[in-house]
């Protein structure tokens, strides 16, 4: 069945646009709220989000939307992603809510729902709810005496600064570490700089004055540009980039330079190996990380196994073949011995554990493989399906049948935006532009014809 809500993360969309319209979220406040009103318990909800202007308008209506289903809501103001999915565990909540859509600008927004073991909600568990938005409520809605309450929560901010701190182990500090931290002036602009501080270092932070309109304006882990300066300008050991909510991750080296989620993923996993610490002998990432991580891996003995883009999709599978490490090359993080989802600032402190282990400089612990060349490029379309067209799936045939074992050719619809991704990567840079450019021009001349 088509989804029409649900993308690959949660509702997204255009603040006041269907789907992302108050209307919507009260909706989907009462259907959620009735799926997971099970058992005879007092029921609760949390609901946290980023630092959007259109957050207070959804936040309120999703309050009113539970409430009305008969839960009661705990409301946490803004928070990073993961601290919302770890504290609907700790409070005992039946369901969480993350306000937010993440690294996109200020003008969309989202909705993230997590179940009562606070991972994010499966397929079906999504069908349901889009089952239930499309009927009459009405009779969902709770009797007079059953109506919840909703109360905003004191103390979730340093309940999150603590738990992330735990996860570095005892013996490691900060100290002697000069770290720039751009907060994406999203939802972590408090926490973050404070548990890096707690921690021993100097923090020199940037991206932590929101003022509704500006999250991951020119900052951010999709817009490092800023970070680089600063890290250059104090003469930083190290940069760290988080996204509006806090769920990714891009580390800035001493240098300068970028360094993406492969990398990360490439450092903890062979850290954590190290140690015995790695389970699955290997990682979980997605079709769109580079073929330079899996040959790495390869050489040391460890696996990587693909999933469909969406850390949703790379969290089922760590927890069906228990791994406990994965990510996206975007830099959404996932360990599971600490968290349910990806959290930026918890995989930056096992960089930073990693690099006051051994000593060495941020660049020389975080470059652990050459990556293959990889170019990605985008199709806006309006409708219709071109990739079920003849032609392109001629083209797409050739293109897999020419780099053969030599490289990979991923494309697919965007699950948030009404684009086609065509990727490819290969160990010749020439030849992996030209497919992606007779991609690119098969897919528009399609789309051009319909």
């Amino acid at each position: 069945m088509k989804r029409r809500y649900f993308g690959t993360d949660g509702i997204r969309g255009q603040s006041n646009v269907f789907p992302m319209t108050p209307d919507l979220a009260m909706r989907v406040g009462i259907a959620a709220g009735t799926i997971f009103r099970r058992g005879n318990h007092r029921h609760r909800v949390v609901i946290g989000k980023d630092t959007r202007l259109s957050g207070y308008m959804l936040e309120n209506a999703m309050v009113a939307g539970f409430t009305a289903a008969g839960l009661d809501a705990f409301i946490l103001g803004p928070i990073p992603t993961p601290a919302v999915a770890m504290l609907t565990r700790s409070l005992r909540c039946d369901i969480g809510v993350m306000i937010s859509a993440s690294h996109n600008p200020y003008e969309d927004n989202g909705i993230k729902l997590f179940g009562p073991d606070g991972y994010k909600l499966s397929d079906d568990i999504e069908a349901e709810i889009e089952d239930l938005l499309e009927k009459d409520l009405n009779a969902q809605l709770a009797k007079s005496d059953d109506i919840g309450r909703a109360k905003r929560v004191d103390g979730v901010h340093d309940r999150y600064i603590e738990h992330a701190k735990r996860t570095l182990p005892r013996d490691v500090t900060l100290q002697g570490l000069r770290i720039a931290i751009d907060c994406a002036n999203g939802a972590a602009y408090k926490v973050a700089p404070a548990v890096l501080w707690e921690l021993g270092a100097d923090v020199v932070t940037i991206g932590n004055e929101p003022n509704g309109t500006n999250i991951n304006l020119n900052c951010g882990s999709t817009s490092p540009v800023a970070l680089q300066k600063k890290v250059d300008e104090v003469r930083a050991d190290i940069g760290i980039a988080l996204d509006g909510d806090a769920d990714r991750v891009i580390i800035v080296d001493e240098n300068g330079s970028i360094v993406d989620g492969d990398q990360l993923m490439a450092v903890i996993a062979e850290s954590w190996a190290e140690s015995q610490q790695l389970r699955g002998n290997g990682i979980v990432a997605t079709v769109m990380s580079n073929l330079g991580l899996e040959r790495f891996l390869d050489e040391r003995g460890m696996a990587l196994a693909r999933t469909k883009v969406g850390d949703r999709y790379v969290v089922e599978h760590m927890r069906q073949h228990n791994y406990n490490v994965g990510g996206e090359q975007s830099g959404h993080i996932v360990l599971s011995e600490y968290g349910t989802t990806g959290d930026g600032l918890v995989a930056a402190l096992q960089i930073l554990a990693a690099v006051k282990r051994t000593g060495r400089t941020v660049s020389e612990v975080c470059r652990r493989f050459e990556p293959v060349p990889q170019l990605l490029r985008n199709v806006r379309i309006s409708g219709g399906k071109p990739l079920e067209d003849i032609q392109v799936q001629k083209a797409i045939a050739d293109a897999e049948a020419e780099l053969a074992k030599n490289g990979r050719l991923v494309i697919r619809p965007s699950g948030t935006e009404p684009l086609i991704r065509v990727m490819a990567e290969g160990d010749d840079r020439a030849q992996i532009e030209r497919i992606v450019n007779e991609l690119i021009g098969t897919i528009s001349n399609v789309r051009t014809a319909a």
